[in-house]
């Protein structure tokens, strides 16, 4: 088993590094330099190798922290109970939604399939030994801060060293189920891909972790020592089945399926979303549109796909809806909660632009258009022409707008109405820029991911993103909105440069559209 991982460790090693190098050859500038030869280059593959074995142990820690820092630790001032209780509390209930969100065994990445699919390594060594590497990387990844924050907020040490065996015992005990279900059914599971249950699930978990403490219920040490009792119990059990669970060849056969391993790269197209797509589209003959020419050619697009447009938005909204009802429940019943809330909303306004960027769908709402329209639109010259390319920029930037600007609108009405209901504010403008601001963040976002897709143009005809440029400004458009959850700015003069920029941006876009897409927006090879 050692042997085989040490195997399947290279091999991942390998794609990755020859992942960086084409990544270095697909920028800008850069790519006219370096020759075809380049893979070929002893000295740049240590150096891809180097930076791959960098990034896994980063990996290990990094997620770790963030997810400590911000789902847990950052969430602890907004509640009036005892810090290290709802420490506890929190982590117990996120622990449970990760246990059943994320098993890295029912992962169908890459790797996985060239190991086991292309390269025919034993199943059950490839799985398991690669599976017990993740549990270590948990274990360590997660003890120093489980520790480091535990000790901020005074939990006891015995339980800051027991919280990462929690976790592990967690992810064992859903793993064992998975296995059991699959002999049960024969259907292997695929976590990119969970059922509405799991859904329904991590919602009961969230909406428990996140909205007990608000009226003074949590988890005490007395309740967490017997829950992590019976889990260490049913975890040692788990890892015996797990351990001896032997149809792991014929389990991978359907989880490693080639669309099932596409997928995983949520940025890239695949048969199967291909096919979920086909399955959505509306084929009505009525459907028609009082527009003309490339106008009237959107207008249609839009009404046959609008279920794959509005259909995650929709759901946002809910759960947005939702999340403010509990926050309005609160206010009314818990003063300290009432005080935090109305001091969150005059500071914490950057705060929203990461919000919002994680809401935003305009990068699906384009990988969309081009799966369903540009990729063969674009084998035609007369699509490239600035006139054209200009008038679909503009109907799909309305389009975006609408489609976004659903759940931000709820925001915005939702945040103004508790500003009020939490005391409101001396200046009555910034009821109106904090709802004005806050659809400014949403239309952003729109211009954006629209203007980043016709100048940078990421996909190839199998809807792949071949783009490195792409990628770089999507990791720093994620770094700056990271960034702004540390900032605390009054939120008139941050929404007032806000709304100033979005018009700005929203206005320069459309030149910078109209003079370089027609030389950039083209199928990749």
């Amino acid at each position: 088993m050692i042997k085989t991982f040490v195997t399947s460790f290279k091999l991942k090693n390998t794609y990755r590094a020859n992942s960086i190098i084409y990544s270095i050859k697909q920028l800008p500038i850069i790519r006219k330099i370096l020759p075809n030869s380049l893979y070929r280059n002893r000295g740049l593959k240590i150096f891809a190798n180097i930076i791959s074995i960098l990034w896994e142990i980063l990996n290990i820690f990094i997620g770790k922290l963030l997810y400590i820092a911000i789902m847990i630790f950052g969430t602890l001032s907004w509640y009036k109970t005892n810090e290290a209780n709802t420490f506890l509390h929190l982590f117990i209930f996120l622990t449970l939604c990760g246990g059943v969100l994320n098993t890295y065994m029912l992962n169908p990445t890459k790797d996985k399939y060239y190991a086991i699919v292309l390269m025919n390594i034993d199943a059950r060594e490839y799985g398991l030994s690669n599976y017990y590497y993740q549990l270590l990387k948990l274990i360590v990844g997660f003890l120093p801060f489980t520790i480091i924050f535990g000790m901020i907020v005074k939990v006891p040490i015995w339980i800051q060293i027991l919280l990462p065996f929690f976790v592990l015992s967690i992810k064992l005990i859903v793993m064992n189920y998975s296995l059991y279900n699959f002999k049960k059914t024969n259907k292997a599971s695929n976590e990119n891909l969970p059922t509405k249950f799991v859904w329904g699930f991590v919602g009961i978990c969230l909406l428990i972790a996140y909205g007990l403490p608000i009226i003074n219920i949590i988890i005490n040490q007395t309740i967490f020592l017997c829950m992590f009792v019976i889990s260490i119990i049913l975890g040692i059990y788990s890892l015996i089945k797990i351990h001896n669970f032997r149809d792991y060849r014929k389990m991978y056969k359907q989880v490693l399926t080639e669309s099932n391993v596409y997928m995983q790269e949520k940025n890239t197209g695949t048969q199967a979303m291909k096919d979920i797509s086909l399955k959505q589209i509306e084929l009505d003959k009525n459907y028609t549109s009082d527009k003309s020419g490339f106008a009237y050619f959107h207008d249609l697009f839009v009404k046959r796909h609008r279920k794959i447009l509005t259909k995650a938005v929709k759901k946002q909204s809910v759960v947005i809806l939702g999340i403010f009802i509990a926050m309005i429940i609160g206010i009314v019943i818990n003063d300290a909660f009432k005080s935090k809330i109305n001091q969150i909303l005059m500071v914490y306004l950057p705060y929203f632009v990461f919000i919002m960027y994680c809401l935003n769908r305009s990068s699906s709402v384009t990988q969309a258009m081009f799966m369903n329209c540009d990729h063969s639109m674009l084998t035609y010259r007369i699509y490239r022409t600035p006139k054209v390319i200009l008038g679909i920029f503009k109907e799909r930037l309305k389009t975006l707008i609408t489609i976004n600007l659903l759940p931000a609108t709820l925001i915005g009405l939702s945040l103004t109405l508790l500003l009020y209901l939490s005391g409101g504010t001396d200046n009555a403008l910034n009821y109106i820029i904090l709802f004005v601001s806050i659809t400014s963040m949403s239309i952003f976002f729109s211009v954006h991911y629209l203007i980043m897709y016709y100048l940078l143009q990421p996909y190839n005809v199998s809807t792949e993103i071949k783009s490195s440029t792409y990628r770089v400004v999507q990791a720093i458009t994620y770094l700056i909105c990271w960034y702004m959850i540390q900032i605390k700015l009054p939120t008139f003069s941050f929404g007032i440069a806000t709304i100033i920029f979005c018009i700005a941006y929203s206005l320069i876009s459309l030149f910078i559209a109209y003079k370089y897409a027609p030389k950039t927006f083209k199928l990749r090879i």
